[in-house]
């Protein structure tokens, strides 16, 4: 018999749940990372919606020069900072104001729509939630590149297109932090969500690249080649995003699969025969819910209980004040509210500033901007690493946020230095920033869910399903019994709401 070729041998060492969970990882990767690489062309473009045209070749120059002295008349020069080349309305005194407005009318709509997102979303299936919002995010950002093509220069019409775009972009963080949660319990949270928090740093670095390749000569491009990737993905989304491992009958933990796991079902077997003819011994209600009407018959050596390792019913949506009252969910909002002001400036204002102080094009600025992202990879990795072996997310986010502090400080005076200076400051201060914002969005969320304290999800869920021996009646329901540790029983009922189980009688071994 011939040996299995080693790339066969590689495939069939995994487990069908550990491949569908590889596929879940990389799929919502790739999904949040478009929308980053979405948000990331307002920020390249804007050295090109205003710009300096001083200089000018010498055709025009001497062209401009000999019709002044034929005509004897003075050529009207624009004012200090309004130029003939920038793009209306961006081309007047006031053009950071309207920049910043942009970029304002953004967060504004993503702050309130994340609020939002999260209510409607708990309760809308997440493929179809997801896809949605990807379609229309994709549609609103090639409508700000539209303007380019249209020859369109009303204020408000970018401005209502970044404050939809925001409100729609808000329907990604909560859907793939939810479906990584289902897919993944604990066990290295920290390290497997650095990893995969790094589709921010590579989101924005693939959209530097492309909005950069067209900046310098049609900017409209920069929008609309993003909003296509963003649309692309959301049908990829639509196609192959599977919520919940028991969609599939996976499991949705890490452990290794023992004898009594198969495709996601522990099996359970009463190992005891349990008598209860002595009337003065209390009865245990887990025994209890075993037994015959007349609480006398053994049940079978070899019955065995199939129970669903996921649970089978979604945990009810949890209010904003209950929220709230999750211990550490105040304390690490405030964290990274901070964390995130400064990683958002630098998203959409650092390459007009390398542009400023380097005194680079729009397209070499952006490209030099990618290097906070780089180090914004390797600081997400480095802080779910320490996490981990530390075991104290708290402790590494307020540990590297201290460090970041007096690094951003110094961030201005160094970087004039020169580029080997800003090049730099750029990965320690990507490192240190994006840390902490990648832990607390990631691991410190799934941490803090009502599922994951509650030992939803991870943990199997202990639902008793058992049918009637008789073909007589089979309409049953699911009644949730409560069970010793927080969980429940799940029996089944006849629809006269009173609980028929055949078998017999036992204990519940694991």
């Amino acid at each position: 018999m011939a040996p299995l070729p080693a790339g066969i041998r590689f495939i069939i060492s995994f487990s069908r749940d550990q491949w569908y969970r590889a596929f879940i990882f990389v799929l919502t990767f790739l999904l949040y990372a478009s929308f980053h690489l979405s948000r990331k062309p307002i920020s390249i473009v804007k050295g090109e919606l205003h710009r300096y045209c001083t200089a000018l070749n010498e055709g025009d120059v001497e062209f401009s020069s000999q019709s002044q002295r034929a005509s004897d008349t003075p050529r009207q020069q624009p004012p200090d900072n309004e130029t003939d080349c920038s793009w209306a309305p961006f081309d007047q005194d006031n053009y950071q104001q309207l920049l910043g407005a942009l970029d304002y009318s953004f967060l504004c709509a993503y702050a309130i729509g994340m609020y939002l997102s999260g209510i409607i979303g708990e309760r809308l299936p997440i493929r179809y939630y997801l896809t949605s919002g990807m379609l229309a995010s994709g549609a609103f950002t090639a409508l700000f590149g539209l303007g380019y093509f249209y020859n369109i220069h009303s204020f408000g019409f970018y401005v209502v297109t970044q404050i939809i775009n925001g409100l729609v972009q808000t329907t990604g963080w909560p859907s793939v932090v939810t479906c990584l949660g289902n897919w993944f319990g604990k066990g290295r949270r920290g390290l497997i969500m650095g990893v995969w928090n790094s589709h921010t740093s590579v989101g924005n670095i693939l959209g530097s690249l492309i909005a950069g390749y067209w900046v310098s000569t049609c900017w409209g491009l920069s929008f609309i080649v993003p909003g296509a990737i963003v649309a692309a993905m959301g049908i990829v989304c639509f196609l192959f995003l599977i919520e919940h491992p028991k969609d599939i009958a996976c499991s949705s933990s890490l452990v290794a699969h023992s004898r009594g796991h198969e495709n996601g079902a522990h099996r359970f077997r009463l190992q005891k025969q349990v008598f209860v003819d002595d009337e003065n011994k209390p009865l245990d209600p887990e025994i209890q819910c075993l037994l015959l009407s007349d609480g006398k018959h053994p049940v079978h050596q070899s019955h065995v209980v199939v129970l669903p390792a996921d649970g089978g019913g979604s945990m009810a949506a949890i209010s904003f004040t209950g929220a709230l009252r999750i211990p550490g969910v105040i304390e690490f909002s405030l964290c990274l509210l901070f964390a995130k002001l400064v990683s958002y400036t630098f998203l959409f204002w650092l390459p007009l500033y390398i542009t400023s102080v380097d005194h680079l094009d729009a397209r070499q600025a952006g490209e030099l901007s990618t290097l906070f992202d780089v180090g914004g990879i390797f600081g997400g990795i480095l802080a779910g690493v320490i996490s981990d072996r530390l075991e104290k997310r708290a402790s590494t986010c307020g540990l590297m946020l201290l460090l970041a502090a007096p690094t951003l400080y110094m961030f201005s005076t160094i970087s004039r230095m020169g580029l080997e200076a800003t090049i730099a400051m750029l990965l320690l201060s990507g490192a240190l920033v994006s840390g902490p914002y990648a832990l607390i969005t990631t691991a410190v969320s799934a941490d803090l869910s009502p599922q994951s304290q509650s030992g939803r999800g991870p943990e199997p869920q202990r639902t008793c399903s058992r049918e009637e021996a008789s073909p007589r009646s089979r309409t049953w329901r699911e009644m949730p019994v409560p069970w010793r540790g927080g969980s429940h029983l799940g029996l089944r009922v006849h629809r006269n709401n009173s609980p028929v189980l055949p078998g017999g009688r036992g204990l519940l071994t694991r």
